[in-house]
């Protein structure tokens, strides 16, 4: 359990998270009634389905769509864990934060003895920062050039961040394109009923089969807006755990340089 929380791993959180997704579904069955409404908003599960219905519960759209919202919350919990691991170490004072020090060469291995392994090329802002800044420094003895160095890294950091939410976004993208293509399968299934030749149409399939299509849009639009507003956050969450780790290096580190005569 330490590790789903202190320091998760993609490849066990997804699956964990897919899993709930599947007792999800499970529970809404068991709670709603086949061919109540929420039955069949939420999980298209439906008593009498119209004639040539081409999903069979449970492999319906609305189910397909709950599977995706969870493994998207897996992921958003990965990242939220990351974002909470990465901001804790701010709080474990790295760097000396007495206004009064002053860091000359020979006080900069201590400290970078003390991050090494605490940082890799996916994790560990503030740690990976400061090594690579005492790094800088210790080679040009340059106060400026250390400074290039961090912002070039902040920047580098800063990108590959964004890059870590392109599965997330694709997520929240798909979802409602499945939506909208079980709402075209199921307008094509109602036209299909409909006979230029009858003189009385099925009205009640055709209706049912309207509704059951424009739910699959109702229920991926309503998971997409969740997903969306989680995203927005967690991201804010990690991005802002990147600044801090920024603002620490850059006033207990930079600010506290000193080259020598």
């Amino acid at each position: 359990m330490s590790n789903l929380w202190e320091q998760p791993e993609r490849l066990l959180v997804l699956p964990l998270f897919l899993i709930l997704g599947g007792l999800f579904v499970g529970l809404l069955s068991a709670l709603l009634p086949a061919g109540s409404p929420a039955a069949v908003l939420l999980l298209d599960h439906q008593s009498a389905p119209p004639p040539n219905y081409p999903f069979v519960y449970p492999l319906t759209v609305q189910n397909l769509i709950h599977l995706l919202m969870f493994l998207g919350l897996g992921e958003l919990y990965f990242r939220w864990r990351i974002a909470e691991r990465e901001q804790s170490m701010v709080r474990e004072r790295l760097l000396p934060e007495d206004y009064q020090v002053v860091l000359q060469s020979h006080d900069l291995p201590p400290i970078r003895t003390r991050v090494a392994g605490r940082h890799d090329g996916e994790h560990g802002f503030l740690p990976s920062l400061i090594d690579l800044c005492i790094l800088q420094f210790q080679a040009s003895r340059s106060v400026d050039q250390t400074v290039s160095v961090l912002n070039s890294s902040l920047e580098l950091i800063a990108h590959r961040l964004d890059l870590r939410y392109a599965m997330l976004r694709y997520v929240v993208w798909v979802i409602p394109t499945i939506g909208f293509i079980g709402t075209v399968i199921g307008i094509s299934l109602a036209m299909s009923m409909i006979d230029p030749g009858a003189t009385e149409q099925p009205l009640g399939e055709i209706a049912q089969a309207l509704g059951v299509a424009f739910y699959t849009t109702l229920v991926a639009l309503a998971e997409s807006a969740i997903l969306v507003l989680l995203l927005n956050l967690v991201q804010a969450r990690e991005e802002m755990a990147l600044n801090q780790a920024g603002n620490y290096t850059l006033t207990n580190l930079i600010n506290r340089l000193y080259a020598g005569a």
